[in-house]
C-alpha cells in the first residue's frame, strides 16, 4: 500500500479520535463511542497496512487503550441507562454547521430499531415539510428496519390543503418502501420530541426546523444539511428502558 495513502488513514484517524476525546470529556459519551469506534477501524487498517516492527507496536497500545476507554464508556451508558439516569445535552450555536439529521441521531440508530414517535408542531410549511422527509430518508439509510413512523403535528390553518397532500403523498412514498405513517393532528400541541423504541428519547428546542434558510437554492448547504447553518438551539438526550407512544 502506497506510503501517502497510509499517512492520509493515519491523519483521519488522528482527526476521528482527537473528535472522539472532546466528546468523551464533555460528557457527551454515546457521540464519543461513535467517534472511538470509527477512529480504532482506522488505527486497524493502518497496522494492517505497516510492516516496521516499532511502528505496528506503537498502533498496538494506542489501539488497545482507545479500545479500553470505549469498553469504559459503554459499560458506564450500558449503567445509566439500567439506572434510568442517562441524560446528554448538545448546545448548536448560531451559525454552526455540521449538525444533519444524520449526524445527529446516528449515534442513537440501532439495529433493533423498528417504530418511531415524532411530536412537532411546525410540520406545516414547505421547508417544515422537507425537513420531515429528510428525516425520513435519514432513518430510512440508517442501520436499521424502522416499520413505522408517527408523526403528531398541527395543522397549517392558512393552507392545510398543501399540508395534508403533501403528507398523504410521503405517506404513500413511505408505504412503497415497506413503512408505515402513522399521522395525527393536534391544536394543543406544543412539546418537541422524538423518541425510537430502542430506548432513545431526543429533544430539540426548535424540533427538526434548526436549520438556517439558505442564501440560494445553487447556495452550499441547499442539498446537504452537514453544510447548512443552523439555528441556535439545545438537544437534549435521554434513555428509558421503555419508550411510551406519544
Amino acid at each position: 500500500m502506497a506510503q501517502n495513502h497510509v499517512s492520509g488513514m493515519e491523519t483521519s484517524a488522528v482527526s476521528v479520535l482527537k473528535r472522539a476525546v472532546e466528546l468523551d470529556q464533555s460528557g457527551r459519551f454515546q457521540e464519543s463511542l461513535v467517534c472511538y469506534q470509527e477512529g480504532i477501524q482506522l488505527l486497524i487498517d493502518v497496522l494492517k497496512a505497516v510492516t516496521d516492527d516499532s511502528k505496528r507496536g506503537h498502533y498496538r497500545e494506542k489501539i488497545k487503550g482507545y479500545m479500553d476507554r470505549a469498553e469504559q464508556i459503554k459499560a458506564h451508558v450500558n449503567q445509566l441507562k439500567e439506572d434510568g439516569k442517562y441524560h446528554e445535552q448538545i448546545r448548536i450555536s448560531e451559525d454552526a454547521t455540521g449538525h444533519s439529521y444524520d449526524a445527529l441521531f446516528k449515534p442513537y440508530i440501532s439495529s433493533t430499531l423498528t417504530e418511531v414517535w415524532v411530536e412537532d408542531p411546525y410540520i406545516r410549511h414547505t421547508h417544515q415539510l422537507y425537513n420531515f422527509v429528510r428525516f425520513c430518508e435519514m432513518l430510512l439509510k440508517a442501520p436499521c428496519k424502522v416499520k413505522r413512523i408517527h408523526l403528531l403535528t398541527s395543522q397549517d390553518e392558512a393552507d392545510s390543503s398543501q399540508q395534508s397532500s403533501a403528507l398523504a403523498e410521503l405517506k404513500e412514498s413511505l408505504s412503497a418502501q415497506g413503512v408505515t405513517l402513522d399521522l395525527q393532528y393536534s391544536s394543543t400541541i406544543h412539546d418537541r420530541e422524538i423518541r425510537f423504541d430502542n430506548g432513545w428519547i431526543i429533544k430539540i428546542g426548535r424540533g427538526l426546523d434548526y436549520f438556517k434558510r439558505p442564501k440560494g437554492r445553487f447556495s452550499i448547504g441547499y442539498c446537504d444539511y452537514d453544510l447548512r447553518q443552523c439555528q441556535e438551539t439545545t438537544v437534549d438526550i435521554f434513555h428509558t428502558k421503555h419508550t411510551k407512544t406519544l
